[in-house]
């Protein structure tokens, strides 16, 4: 048993594996007790873009500091939240007129979720189903968890799991577009997909054409298309959003994770005018019903104002476009290797399965790779055995080219029978 009270993410404590102590991280980089420097190849799960302690980013919430802690946030506002506001609507797609704060990604899922229905119930319109995508992933919440896959991270709360429809992932495009389009004909509320990548299923990556069919098939139908860009958006696919590859605008839009830089928690669901509208009211009853004690933390939100600032003065796409090419030379590298399956990428995130089994999140290779990633001062967290690559955007030539050499030796390893399973 740990000598820590800490119970931590993700982590069955009876294996016993170790768990390092962080004292500072700086870019790319972070740094423990014991004198190791480790290469953050995953962005922190998916939250770092512009590296650690970015110093814009962290002399905003320096400055923040001195100025406002908390603040109820209704009947009340604070100029950072204004200003994350207003940088939102002008950057992002201008039919998203309407910006509601929360603080994770699960819960800017669960607020979009709340708004559609909420939407069809104001209107008085009786649509209640929704329909997802299989091997999605969209949070860890009661509503998040119900739009998501069905398997071992939720199987012990399956009775608290509402019933949702289901379309295959886009193997074969025709048939996910036939099943979403029977979906929205017998009425669907809502679709809820991650563009382009879907992240905790395991790096599943689909093309822009397919994601604008599905758009289309909504629209047509009524349906309304709500877009999880917790992982996929500020610049990870390469666009700002992945959405901006299919030309769509979806109807909700769920940002979190890189919105603060990855600095501190926060979230944000976009809404279109129209799921405004249904939820403006002289009458009390169509209030929309949601918050928390931290909405739209001051100090979270004056790290998003600096990230937006970030975005607007700096040549991040750039920065975004020249790490894709990066990620393509390396993982060009790993073409051939008996151990490695489907080589993939999207924007600046690769992905690969090691081994000959199929890809599964209790594959016993994924605690031997994550072990051995480990003892090499490499940070990635494979989804089982998927290994996937995911650094800020500042990350050097040097700690890519030792990130993609650890997991050519981890295959080579794999390939030598080295890993028990």
């Amino acid at each position: 048993m740990s000598d820590s009270p800490v119970w931590h993410a993700f982590t069955q404590h009876g294996l016993n594996e170790p768990i390092g102590l962080v004292t500072h991280g700086e870019g790319a980089a972070l740094h423990t007790a014991d004198g190791r420097r480790v290469i953050d190849a995953i962005s922190s799960w998916w939250v770092t873009t512009h590296g650690h302690r970015n110093p814009r980013v962290m002399a905003a919430i320096r400055a923040q500091t001195e100025k406002l802690d908390q603040l109820i946030f209704a009947g009340w506002t604070h100029e950072p939240a204004e200003e994350v506001a207003r940088g939102l609507t002008a950057i992002m797609p201008p039919d998203l007129t309407r910006v509601f704060f929360s603080d994770s990604g699960s819960t800017c899922v669960e607020v979009a979720l709340k708004m559609a229905l909420g939407y069809w119930a104001n209107r008085g319109e009786p649509r209640h189903r929704l329909v997802v995508m299989e091997h999605s992933y969209h949070g860890d919440t009661i509503g998040a968890m119900s739009v998501g896959a069905r398997g071992v991270f939720n199987a012990a709360y399956a009775p608290l799991l509402f019933d949702v429809g289901r379309v295959p992932f886009p193997s074969d495009p025709q048939a996910t577009l036939d099943a979403l389009e029977a979906e929205c004909r017998a009425g669907a509320a809502a679709f809820i997909v991650e563009p382009l990548v879907l992240g905790a299923g395991g790096m599943m990556m689909y093309g822009p054409l397919v994601l604008a069919e599905m758009r289309a098939i909504c629209a047509h139908h009524g349906t309304l298309f709500i877009a999880d860009e917790v992982m996929t958006g500020w610049g990870r696919t390469g666009s700002l959003l992945a959405g901006e590859q299919a030309g769509i605008v979806p109807d909700l839009l769920c940002l979190s994770k890189g919105l603060t830089g990855g600095a501190l928690p926060l979230a944000v669901t976009m809404a279109s005018e129209a799921i405004w509208d249904a939820h403006y009211s002289t009458d009390r009853a169509l209030t929309f019903f949601h918050s928390s004690s931290y909405t739209a933390n001051p100090i979270a939100c004056a790290a998003a104002a600096e990230n937006l600032a970030i975005w607007r003065e700096e040549p991040v796409l750039e920065r975004v476009a020249d790490l894709a090419a990066r990620q393509e030379r390396h993982l060009a590298t790993l073409a051939g290797h008996p151990a490695i399956r489907d080589l993939r990428r999207c924007g600046t995130i690769t992905a690969m399965e090691l081994g000959g089994e199929d890809a599964a999140y209790l594959s016993g290779l994924g605690p031997a790779l994550l072990g051995y990633f480990r003892d090499r001062d490499v940070l990635l967290r494979p989804l089982g055995n998927t290994v996937y690559v995911m650094p800020p955007y500042c990350i050097g030539d040097d700690d890519l080219a030792t990130v993609y050499a650890t997991i050519r030796s981890a295959a080579d390893a794999v390939a030598a029978g080295d890993f028990s399973r």
